[in-house]
């Protein structure tokens, strides 16, 4: 090989591979720049170049046989003599991963097979130069400091060597070793937004780190100390406190007494790479587990079905059985349908699911949630909905995204055990072509997004990266089956949308659904009147049905009432002769076993002659005969509106005081 005589002046360039093809062309388009070319077929011969005679930079191949590219970087770096040397991949693979794997190595760059000359040549002019001013910026605060004033010709020196990083996008400074920042560029500038202006004399952790990050940088400032340089990845923040990613490389400047003076540093933004890898490997992920759970939930299946229908077919063969038998057999009928629901559910996760489909108007699903939270949920828990005006309507399943919606509200409750905030908010939204781009599962087009946001104990990143996987749960044993946010998924996912999760611990969570919308726009919804509550009255509630004594007990208690309840006639006297001070009113179901209503009216008006009494019964009204003092009839079935509109009448007269109780609403003969 001949060298024209001013070869060397522009570096020695190491170049590795085993295609002979490759090192031809790259040897002769680089000897023809003006470098001193070095070859090498494989890592081990690599090494031993670099460790003999150190080049100025390496152009590395990644697929090699035996030491392949990556075990051959680590090693160079692992060895004091070629640690510094500037390492740049050259691979056919495009994969995030591969780059990603390269650069925490120690790798600076990586260049993409085919290889395009000019893109070669400016690379390695653009590392040589950044490697070539850290020497200069080091011998230069050294040279400086025998000439003038030290600090402030230093300074000076770093910036006029540093005004030539201008020309990359990569976000160079210059730190103190009191973490103010001296220098700044251009590539610094569009990363955080701060210009150069504002960020001089700044404290750098104050400006671009949150406060739990800085324990790291005590970690980074530690590694310089001992050898000079650290890379790797870190979180950070730009002007508008917005969370970033960084491949970050630091180097250690010294003065002539090889006392360190100042930091250099270039960031390399990550943030979007990042994120597509995340998304990525959740989505294989999910993808994988869905497989999984779909395979095994239909071996399931097959294996329920016969268990299932042998359980029914025994019961109808053998009738003569005992009585525990049949309930043996009963049990496994009633657990096998459990173990079927839960495959059900499985599936949803793994497949989505297909219901009816018509146009939904999601202000309609909002009123119907909005009437449940306000009759169930606690009180602490102030809730809000809100419906941007023409809202588009979607395309789906409302009993399924009724689902969804319940899910994610009831789950938002249970994280607001002392209280907070929950919103329902609905808006359009126009995806574009930026956020396809951030966004795996995302379609340019139109869309209706529907936020749930409460401020509860929130979730960590851990915890968000697996909280759509089935059976994962944070609730305690027994309270949770870990489906409901897989189920979630699936649905969504089945209507051609997709789910965000932005959460906090300590701050609350919010989901995001994104539905594609159709072309209709929403009618003007009409609230619903607003139902009579209670002042905190104590009501008596007497029925012998269970489910009645609870429905009423809680919709009395969600509409500010106080209950209690009795479920015959007897345990109602013993609790009205024990709180006969307390209760305001007493609601009675006519028709109960062993005492009837009629009896117990009259014995609890002779404990109080003015007690507040309203019959209940599925018989007519005649029934009542021989019953007085009663002030209002309701008639089974009866909804809640009824019930309270009732309730609220009767004890308005009574706080009124302004008419008799022997009146309409009196329904005695």
């Amino acid at each position: 090989m001949t060298k024209d005589k001013d070869s060397t002046d522009k570096g020695a360039i190491l170049i590795v591979d085993d295609t002979p093809t490759n090192l031809e062309i790259l040897f002769d388009l680089l000897s023809n720049s003006g470098f001193t070319v070095l070859i090498a077929e494989d890592g081990e011969s690599a090494i031993e170049r670099a460790e003999y005679a150190p080049p100025d930079l390496i152009l590395l191949d990644i697929l090699m046989p035996g030491m392949d590219g990556f075990e051959t970087c680590r090693r160079l770096k692992a060895n004091s003599s070629t640690k510094d040397i500037p390492i740049i991949f050259m691979t056919a693979l495009s994969e995030v991963l591969d780059k990603v794997k390269g650069l925490s190595l120690g790798a600076v760059d990586y260049i993409t097979k085919p290889l395009m000359h000019e893109e070669v040549l400016a690379r390695i002019e653009l590392h040589l130069r950044l490697r070539n001013l850290t020497k200069t910026l080091q011998q230069q605060n050294l040279r400086l400091e025998e000439e003038i004033s030290e600090r402030k010709q230093a300074e000076q020196k770093i910036q006029e060597q540093a005004a030539l990083l201008d020309i990359t996008t990569d976000a160079i400074l210059v730190r103190g070793l009191n973490n103010e920042i001296h220098y700044w560029n251009n590539g610094a500038e569009q990363l955080y937004g701060w210009t150069a202006a504002e960020a001089i004399g700044k404290n750098a952790n104050a400006l671009l780190y949150r406060v739990e990050t800085l324990p790291q940088l005590s970690e980074i400032q530690k590694k310089l100390t001992d050898i000079g340089t650290w890379q790797g990845e870190l979180n950070q923040v730009n002007k508008d406190r917005q969370h970033i990613v960084v491949a970050s490389r630091w180097t250690l400047i010294r003065n002539k007494n090889g006392q360190p003076k100042s930091i250099l540093v270039v960031n390399t933004n990550i943030t979007e790479k990042k994120q597509l890898e995340s998304q990525l490997l959740r989505a294989q992920r999910l993808e994988s587990i869905g497989t999984l759970a779909g395979g095994i939930a239909h071996d399931l299946n097959n294996i329920f079905t016969p268990i299932l229908a042998s359980a029914q077919l025994l019961q109808i063969k053998l009738p003569k059985i005992d009585e525990r038998d049949r309930q043996v057999l009963k049990i496994i009928e009633s657990n096998t349908k459990r173990g079927a629901a839960l495959v059900k559910q499985v599936l949803q996760f793994a497949r989505g699911v297909e219901g009816k489909r018509t146009i939904v108007q999601i202000g309609s699903l909002f009123l119907e949630i909005e009437q449940i939270v306000r009759e169930t949920f606690p009180k602490s828990i102030a809730f809000s909905t809100t419906v941007k005006p023409d809202l588009w309507a979607v395309f789906g399943d409302a009993t399924h995204l009724h689902q969804v919606l319940m899910n994610l509200i009831v789950n938002a409750r249970d994280a607001m055990q002392d209280g907070g905030i929950l919103s329902l908010h609905a808006e359009n939204r126009l995806i574009d072509e930026h956020y396809t781009r951030v966004n795996l599962e995302a379609n340019i087009g139109p869309y209706v997004v529907i936020s749930v946001t409460d401020t509860g104990i929130g979730m960590s990143s851990e915890t968000i990266d697996r909280i759509f996987e089935p059976f994962f749960t944070t609730k305690e044993f027994g309270k949770g089956t870990g489906l409901g946010l897989s189920t979630v998924r699936g649905i969504i996912k089945s209507h051609n949308g997709f789910i965000t999760v932005d959460s906090k611990v300590g701050e609350g969570t919010e989901f995001q659904i994104f539905l594609p919308a159709v072309a209709i726009t929403a009618t003007p919804l009409v609230e619903d009147l607003e139902l009579p509550k209670g002042n905190g009255e104590l009501i008596l509630v007497v029925d012998d049905e269970v489910n009645i004594l609870e429905t009423t007990k809680i919709s009395l208690e969600a509409y500010n009432y106080k209950v209690l309840t009795a479920s015959n006639g007897i345990d109602a006297i013993a609790l009205y002769a024990q709180h006969k001070h307390e209760i305001n009113l007493v609601l009675v179901d006519m028709m109960m076993p062993l005492m009837d209503g009629a009896v117990t009216i009259r014995t609890i008006q002779k404990l109080n002659s003015n007690a507040l009494i309203v019959a209940v019964s599925g018989l007519a009204g005649d029934k009542l005969a021989g019953t007085s003092g009663v002030k209002a009839f309701i008639s089974k079935p009866y909804m809640a509106e009824d019930l309270l509109q009732t309730l609220h009448n009767v004890l308005c007269h009574k706080s009124r005081n302004s008419m008799s109780y022997q009146n309409s609403y009196d329904r005695s003969p």
